[in-house]
């Protein structure tokens, strides 16, 4: 059978007595775990279960209407397997869907980060540059008053 036992180990990190939308959000996230899990444990438990039956039923037996009620059941039986096996597969699909939409969340995330380290960057770059203008500007006053202050300048 199936061990019931992995429900609290992949919880969200850090998901304790936070407030605000970080902490809604990592609620969210354990509850829609918690969700997936029963549907896996309950979609993998129907597949059992009817396979079992199928296998019960399968003994062949004498009297031809016992084997028509028991190729019925065994249809049905195969029917409800079916029906278990799409749910887990659009179970399957849903978990990619959820990890690929993640993974662009964090993505995007890290672009934003990079995006504001940039915008620091930029910022810093345009103060050394002033600075550096502001220095020029004033050694140029400083040169331009020596040079018309100075004999040099007269004797030309």
């Amino acid at each position: 059978m199936m061990n019931k036992g992995g429900g609290s180990g992949g919880g969200i990190a850090g998901s304790g007595g936070g407030s605000g939308p970080t902490a809604a959000a990592a609620a969210a996230a354990l509850q829609k775990q918690k969700a997936l899990l029963q549907r896996v444990e309950s979609d993998i438990t129907s597949v059992v279960d009817n396979f079992t039956q199928i296998v019960n039923v399968a003994r062949v037996s004498d009297p031809p209407m016992k084997n028509s009620q028991e190729s019925f059941m065994m249809e049905m039986r195969a029917s409800r397997m079916v029906q278990a096996a799409d749910s887990i597969l659009k179970l399957v699909s849903e978990l990619k869907q959820t990890a690929i939409f993640s993974g662009f969340a964090s993505l995007n995330d890290h672009v934003e980060q990079r995006i504001a380290e940039f915008d620091q960057e930029a910022e810093n770059t345009i103060r050394l540059l002033a600075r550096i203008a502001d220095d020029a500007s004033a050694s140029l006053k400083e040169l331009e008053s020596h040079y018309y202050s100075s004999a040099q300048r007269l004797d030309i």
